[in-house]
């Protein structure tokens, strides 16, 4: 069964316009093939996944609770497994 993603306005309107280099197939793939899910306060789910069109840097991306909308994504310099 695949799901429907989903998205924000926030992620619509403020994400992609302030990382316009960002794609959406990149964030649902993060958030299929997780190499690490955590929840967050606020009922919300991060994930990171190592994009390779991203120089193979890792993407962390947000999930609602229902973990099908996301609601943010950025490059995590941070994150190490």
């Amino acid at each position: 069964m695949s799901k429907n993603y989903k998205y924000t306005k926030y992620f619509e309107n403020e994400v992609l316009r302030k990382r316009p280099y960002l794609k959406k197939k990149w964030c649902i793939e993060v958030v299929k093939n997780p190499e690490k899910v955590e929840s967050q306060e606020g009922n919300r789910y991060r994930y990171w996944g190592r994009v390779k069109e991203l120089d193979d840097r890792y993407l962390r991306v947000v999930t609602l609770e229902d973990k099908v909308t996301i609601h943010n994504a950025f490059p995590d310099r941070r994150f190490k497994l």
